[in-house]
């Protein structure tokens, strides 16, 4: 008989029970867990990357357009206007300004009310580390989630790592931008999985790309940039720079109408809004009549773009004694509502945030749980809030992310 002891291997499954798991360790997630675990909850945060805060470290070109001092709600797109006031009013741009001071952070102002880290996006990810370990808030890195159900004490959430029990669930998991930086649409899942209405997404804050004849005729002009008052078809304009790119249009003003654009649609495009063409005229009649009209624009527009509009006659090739005054009035009106329909956007890869999501009217303005699940939250980039450029995002995921944690 062989009595050699025969070693016998259980596998045993341990439940943590804490009262808040976070999904998501970005900027909304963190600032939930930080809120959250100064009222003395315990929290833990999981996210499937390497690291936490990923789209914070590559945003604003690595120096983080950590917020906009001119935040309003007048300054976010949702079906349901009125949703941001509670948490914009309650975690304003100040407060969050305010934090940063309090870490000594070292930023800059630049135009339309942005801040950006004088040294890196790092210092933004490391301050909400630092509260968050102030706070007790344990975060968990490489964990995936693998499945969420309810139960009578709250949430059991199964992960590549744990299983975690808790009272309190919130789901922080961005939107479906930037995909090789690891965003998913487990946010999108989760509410629908119970019972939520997700809005139909799409890229937002993106890269316009154009069809093959306006590519061909522009394909000179990459790296262009020209200040310009852009508008949507819906009469939303902007007054920023636009960019000329190989495939197609970027720069601010094209970012911002991006979130207002529609397939099908035009963008309309004032390409001297500094100046009236029709008093130009008068002025040039006077006192540069023998000078080409192609020679005068490109003293007020790059010169390869304005032999681009001569050559598809927005802009005349004649002296401008010789243009008639239905000429003169024609090239104006070219000029200040220059048209073009994109044929789409660079999509999510490029995109900055992702447009809809999560319907406000499924939660509660002031705690962001959904109002027919006790214990379930949603905040950040995954509910349908989108700011405009320059900031926003960023301060909605601080005031929703701590609204959120001083409810739970």
């Amino acid at each position: 008989m062989n009595n050699k002891n025969h070693l016998i291997l259980l596998t045993v499954e341990i439940t943590l029970q804490i009262d808040v798991l976070i999904i998501g360790a970005g900027a909304a997630g963190l600032m939930c867990a930080a809120s959250a675990g100064y009222k003395g909850r315990s929290v833990i945060v999981v996210d499937m990357g390497k690291k936490p805060g990923r789209k914070i470290l590559i945003s604003g070109g690595g120096r983080c357009n950590f917020t906009n001092e001119n935040a309003t709600p007048d300054n976010y797109l949702c079906n349901n206007p009125h949703f941001v006031k509670s948490a914009l009013s309650r975690y304003s741009a100040q407060d969050f300004i305010d934090l940063v001071d309090r870490h000594n952070l070292k930023y800059h102002h630049k135009t339309l009310g942005q801040l950006f880290c004088d040294d890196s996006a790092q210092d933004i990810v490391d301050i909400l580390l630092t509260e968050c370990e102030w706070a007790g808030v344990n975060i968990r890195l490489q964990n995936e989630v693998l499945n969420v159900a309810h139960n009578d004490n709250g949430y059991c959430v199964t992960t590549s790592d744990a299983t975690y029990q808790c009272k309190s669930l919130v789901v922080a998991s961005g939107g479906l931008t930037m995909p090789k930086l690891g965003a998913s649409p487990i946010g999108y899942t989760i509410a629908e999985q119970f019972g939520l209405n997700v809005l139909p997404t799409t890229a937002a804050l993106v890269p316009l790309t154009l069809h093959n004849h306006d590519k061909k005729l522009f394909e000179g002009l990459s790296g262009i940039s020209i200040d310009c008052n852009v508008s949507s078809e819906d009469g939303t304009n902007f007054r920023e720079n636009i960019l000329f790119t190989h495939r197609g249009l970027s720069g601010p003003a094209i970012l911002q109408i991006s979130s207002f654009w529609r397939a099908g649609q035009a963008i309309t495009l004032n390409l001297l809004p500094s100046h009236n063409l029709l008093d130009l005229f008068s002025e040039w009649r006077q006192n540069q009549a023998q000078k080409s009209l192609k020679n005068l624009f490109s003293s007020l527009l790059p010169k390869r773009f304005v032999e681009v509009l001569v050559n598809e006659g927005t802009v005349l090739d004649k002296a401008v004694n010789q243009l008639t005054h239905s000429e003169m009035t024609q090239v104006a009106s070219s000029i200040h509502a220059w048209q073009i329909k994109p044929n789409g956007t660079e999509g999510y890869r490029t995109a900055e945030v992702t447009l809809a999501g999560v319907d406000t009217n499924e939660l509660s303005s002031k705690t962001f749980e959904a109002k027919q699940r006790k214990g379930l939250y949603f905040i950040g980039e995954v509910v349908d809030v989108t700011g405009h450029l320059g900031g926003y995002n960023f301060q909605w995921c601080w005031s929703s992310g701590w609204a959120c944690g001083q409810a739970i």
